[in-house]
This record gives structure tokens, C-alpha cells and sequence, in this order.
């Protein structure tokens, strides 16, 4: 296993996962509209704008980029772990890394948490400090959890 900043090169790679992740668990907690929101949130570009401040990192299993976590200052954003690498404690090696770097500098960790990761997240300490609702337009809403942990 191997944790590290991505590489502009395996920019379409991040951007894969993310978009494989939100297309196959977010359907279930979101309307269609709020899927397509997320996708267009983190397209392609978006990511490689990232990458190339250096805020994205990944996590690789045997030779692949099977999870990405990325931080701005110490709000987390962007976690996300392809749906077959699920359950296996990718996610947490993802956060353990962000928290630790985070920590270094702040005193907490922030996050906006989808409906679907805000368990995971309450099982890492994390409290809903605000629930937020976000007007995507055509009359749709996103609702989401603001975040956070102590150090």
C-alpha cells in the first residue's frame, strides 16, 4: 500500500474514481439533478487544478489508484474509495493521512459530508456542527453535513 501526492498524469484516474463512486452509491441518497451537480464539482478540470496546487493525494493497492483524499488548508474534501475497495478500511488509511497532516498545523478538521459518508465520519469523531441545503437550481436541493474533529 502506498499513500502519496498525485501526479497531474493520473489526473483522468482521480477523476474516474470519483465519478464511478458518485454514479454508483449517490443515486440512492440524491436526485439525479444532485448526482450530476457532484459530477460537474469535480470535473476533470477541477481535479487537475488540484493536483496541480497539490491538494490531492492517493492511495494505491497492488499497482492501483484504487482511492483519493485531497485537503485546502484543514478542510478535507473529495474522499473517495472505488465501490469494490469499499468497506475494507481504505477510506480510513485515506483520512488517517489527512487528519495527520491537518493536525501538524490546526487544531480541527473540517468537511462537508454527503449524506452517505456522514456515518463513516461520525465513527471517526466527527460532530455536525451545521446541516446545510444548497440550491442547485430547476427547483433542486443538495443537503449535506458541515463537519468536524478536535484534535
Amino acid at each position: 500500500m502506498e499513500y502519496r501526492k498525485a501526479m497531474i498524469e493520473e489526473a483522468q484516474i482521480v477523476c474516474d474514481i470519483v465519478q464511478n463512486t458518485k454514479a454508483n452509491i449517490y443515486p440512492h441518497y440524491y436526485t439525479q439533478a444532485v448526482v450530476d451537480f457532484f459530477g460537474r464539482l469535480h470535473s476533470i478540470d477541477n481535479i487537475k487544478r488540484d493536483i496541480e496546487a497539490r491538494r490531492i493525494d492517493v492511495l494505491i493497492v497492488d499497482g492501483k489508484i484504487i482511492g483519493t483524499g485531497s485537503r485546502e488548508e484543514n478542510h478535507i474534501t473529495r474522499v473517495y474509495v472505488l465501490p469494490e475497495y469499499e468497506g475494507k478500511g481504505f477510506g480510513s488509511v485515506i483520512m488517517d493521512h489527512l487528519e495527520e497532516e491537518i493536525f501538524k498545523e490546526y487544531d480541527y478538521c473540517d468537511l462537508d459530508a454527503s449524506l452517505p459518508a456522514a456515518i463513516f465520519y461520525e465513527h471517526r469523531r466527527y460532530n455536525t456542527v451545521e446541516h446545510r441545503k444548497h440550491d442547485i437550481g430547476g427547483g433542486e436541493v443538495m443537503i449535506y453535513e458541515i463537519m468536524r474533529k478536535a484534535r
